[in-house]
């Protein structure tokens, strides 16, 4: 026979204490919340810690998880507090917690012994990546919402870990731990859990102007047997930022159609779309159907077509027991529930007395023991031994019932003390590099002469490598279908001369294992502090990229084979769907001439890279040409450039600019 694929678990999103009951009322198998600190959604209520302590018992009680996201970039003055954190929720009975951060991830294995799952922010969209977050300690990797279902069907097949996938809720348009549009433009990161939605606003000028960024919600309703089938863990539904009745409805039709393993039929569609929709929903990235119908805003017809929800109350649910009570002669009342999961309690109360007048029979004692009113369960098989003569003050009774009910629930509760806790092994120290210059050019025609005496390496998109530079740029994004294009495009790279090559995701550190090309981080790999840079060094970069989220002293403190972005525009977003259709022509994009105009007037150029990919730049440079002194007091001499639209000229001018310390001659960005 063949082996039927467990059930996968409905995941649920909780902003809100009370949405954390919307969610169990609905059937939630598990809720991912947040805490005051360190999570992606800091724009949502979120739980203090004593709301978490009392959501959890409720969670617990009813059978569900909680998850805890603590799924933000961490800065090295904040590991300490994210650790606590960690420990703290270890105590109170978090299940699992949802990390972003790799050296936070490393910290907390060493010092909790707690399920790690690795967020979508970590970038993950290979098994090559869940096979390196399983050597980190991980149990689990919420995939990409980019990834298509084949992409995801290998993906279960061949990661040791398991697969959590986003099926229903908002979408971004940039691949998840990629997005700077919100904080290098707006102050506010997406990466800290401030992001500010730029993708919702319009783009364009005048009559041209448009939304080519913000897409439909996303749901896979109709393809929950085929997901199924796959062998995904958890079904994610997103939206810590809605109402508790957003939960609550959207989650009792996934509940109803998980349960029945089947599509949602149109009714459900239209019932999904009735709750919270952006002109409708869009399955594009499943299918590879990734067109212009994936694109939608929150229209007022979408407002007024939405049914009006009626308001969450209280949880409504009650979990089925069986109970038993017994009163016999000199002995302790007892009473005995029973889940059927199999948590079991027994509890004795008062031994009963001899009736003067009227004894109690079996029916009376029930009466009162059964009365579970207030409480998560509800006796739905019973029994009762009572001997004959005897009586039981119904307050006696009462308290009985009630110390039956708070033992179950506390049997709900794993068990932990700081105990538990670890030492944590002492950070090797960073051994400094040597001061040098790198730089990425996207468009290698464009390099001039002066340029190769300027830089150490010089590396190009390995898509289109020649061989003119000695270093190549990985694709920020390389599915498993990608992969062995992209091992017979470095193999040709390395025939042509490169030596180098500029890593952008976890997953493609395999890719270089059988070449002799040197592995160099890109700022994509987000690292914000010292465990993050130790735990890549030790994967084997050479050197590393630091965000350029970061400021002079945070990068100062890093220290180790860091290199610090000084001049350039900075990707904002690399998308899945083609930004440059939206603007005009694929002809465009590859050749820099697209871009985006914000309401402002402000332009941000769209380059296209590897398989139609869109990549977003920034409208300014970073410039630092004439703090040179600042940045070799600092230590910061491991420095990098990226060229995207510059012209040849333009670049000799940058260059000249930096060997001779001068002002920028207009707008430009600074390291703070």
């Amino acid at each position: 026979m063949t082996k039927q694929p467990k059930k996968p678990e409905l995941l649920c999103p909780a902003g809100s204490p009370a949405a954390l009951a919307a969610a169990i009322d609905a059937g939630a198998d598990a809720v991912y919340l947040g805490g005051t600190s360190f999570n992606a959604r800091m724009g949502a209520k979120n739980f203090t810690s004593e709301e978490l302590r009392e959501g959890i018992a409720l969670a617990h009680a009813y059978g569900t998880k909680i998850y805890l996201t603590a799924n933000t970039l961490v800065y090295d003055k904040e590991t300490d507090a994210m650790l606590r954190a960690a420990e703290e929720a270890y105590l109170l009975g978090v299940d699992a917690l949802i990390l972003a951060d790799l050296g936070c991830a490393r910290m907390i294995r060493e010092r909790i012994p707690i399920d790690l799952h690795a967020s979508t922010q970590v970038s993950g969209h290979s098994a090559d990546a869940a096979k390196a977050l399983c050597e980190m300690g991980f149990s689990r990797m919420v995939c990409a919402r980019e990834m298509p279902a084949d992409a995801l069907r290998s993906f279960v097949k061949e990661s040791p870990i398991e697969a959590e996938v986003f099926v229903h809720g908002a979408l971004c348009v940039c691949h998840s731990g990629q997005c700077l549009f919100s904080s290098l433009v707006g102050g506010r990161s997406g990466n800290r859990g401030e992001c500010a939605q730029p993708c919702r606003l319009p783009f364009g000028e005048g009559k041209k102007q448009g939304y080519p960024l913000s897409l439909k919600d996303l749901s896979l309703a109709r393809y929950v047997p085929e997901l199924c089938e796959m062998g995904i863990a958890s079904f994610k539904i997103e939206g810590r930022m809605k109402s508790p009745e957003y939960v609550r409805d959207t989650a009792r039709i996934w509940r109803r159609l998980l349960d029945e393993n089947r599509g949602a039929n149109d009714d459900e569609m239209r019932e999904l779309a009735s709750i919270f929709s952006r002109g409708g929903f869009t399955d594009g990235y499943y299918t590879g159907r990734i067109d212009r119908k994936m694109l939608g805003v929150r229209t007022d017809a979408d407002k007024q077509s939405s049914r009006v929800l009626t308001p969450f109350d209280k949880i409504t649910r009650k979990l089925p027991v069986s109970l038993s009570v017994t009163l016999a002669k000199d002995s302790p009342a007892s009473l005995t529930l029973t889940v059927r999961d199999g948590r079991s309690v027994t509890v004795a109360g008062e031994v009963p007395q001899i009736a003067k007048n009227a004894p109690m029979s079996g029916e009376s004692v029930l009466r009162s023991v059964t009365k579970l009113g207030a409480t998560p369960y509800v006796a739905t098989e019973m029994s009762a031994e009572v001997e004959d003569g005897l009586m039981l003050p119904v307050s006696s009774l009462n308290a009985l019932r009630r110390a039956a009910s708070d033992a179950l629930t506390e049997a709900a509760q794993p068990k932990r003390s700081s105990d538990d806790f670890r030492e944590i092994s002492p950070l090797p120290i960073l051994e400094k590099g040597e001061a040098s210059r790198s730089a990425v050019f996207y468009f290698p025609d464009r390099i001039p002469e002066e340029a190769y005496d300027f830089f150490d390496v010089i590396y190009s998109p390995l898509e289109n490598y020649d061989g003119q530079t000695n270093g190549v740029l990985l694709p920020p994004v390389i599915f498993d279908g990608e992969r062995e294009e992209i091992a017979k495009l470095l193999r040709r790279a390395e025939e042509l001369g490169a030596r180098h090559a500029l890593v952008g995701n976890l997953g493609h550190f395999s890719l270089l294992a059988g070449t002799s090309l040197v592995p160099h981080g890109d700022f994509r790999l987000n690292i914000t502090n010292r465990r993050t840079a130790v735990t890549y060094e030790e994967r084997g970069l050479d050197d590393y990229l630091l965000s350029p989220e970061m400021t002079l002293p945070q990068l100062r403190d890093i220290g180790g084979k860091s290199r610090v972005t000084v001049y350039g525009r900075i990707p904002l977003m690399v998308t899945e769907k083609c930004v440059g259709k939206e603007l005009g022509s694929c002809e465009s994009c590859m050749g820099g001439r697209a871009q985006l105009t914000d309401r402002r007037g402000v332009h941000f150029p769209v380059l296209r890279v590897w398989k139609h990919r869109s990549l977003i730049v920034n409208s300014v440079s970073h410039y630092m040409a004439d703090k040179k002194n600042e940045l070799l007091r600092l230590g910061l001499t491991r420095q990098h450039f990226i060229f995207t639209v510059e012209t040849p000229k333009e670049i000799s001018a940058v260059l000249r600019a930096y060997e001779r310390g001068l002002p920028p001659t207009g707008e430009v960005r600074r390291i703070k």
